[in-house]
């Protein structure tokens, strides 16, 4: 309440005698450090780390950027996509050379294998519908053992 009056009836004060008189330092005005409880060497020393551990945090948020600019750039090459151009920035502001995490790693190399399944043969012949792969394994095994049966009772061979 006093805080209130006084800064009500100090600045109307100022304002009619024009700001003549000393500047006074009044209670409320201190020092960043004095307001922290700290001398001035502990306040500095403070806003030195403080200036340290952002740019740490500066540098592993740009590290974590590059890491998936590397995967979103794996993805278009392997579906053949245009490139872009702040995903090639962003790892050339880290250094060029990034390391992808262990999972993003073993994430890329199932995806990996399962793209090779489906390319083989058998992976092509699964994605037909009303198709049943082990019916046909049994007729194709049935259809062999019967050439061996009549390969067998055949006189030439």
């Amino acid at each position: 309440m006093a805080f209130m009056v006084k800064s009500m009836v100090g600045g109307q004060l100022k304002n009619l005698t024009g700001g003549l008189g000393g500047e006074e330092k009044s209670e409320g005005e201190k020092t960043p450090a004095e307001a922290q409880g700290m001398t001035r060497e502990e306040y500095e020393e403070y806003q030195r780390q403080l200036v340290e551990e952002k740019m740490e945090r500066d540098a592993q948020f740009a590290q974590r950027k590059a890491e998936r600019a590397t995967v979103r750039s794996h993805f278009r090459d392997k579906y053949r996509l245009p490139k872009n151009e702040t995903d090639d920035n962003q790892i050339q502001l880290v250094g060029g050379d990034v390391e992808l995490p262990k999972e993003l790693a073993k994430m890329i190399e199932q995806d990996n294998e399962e793209e090779e399944e489906k390319n083989s043969v058998i992976g092509q012949l699964s994605n037909i519908q009303n198709l049943d792969l082990d019916s046909l394994k049994d007729k194709a095994s049935a259809t062999l053992e019967d050439l061996k049966q009549s390969a067998e009772k055949c006189t030439v061979m």
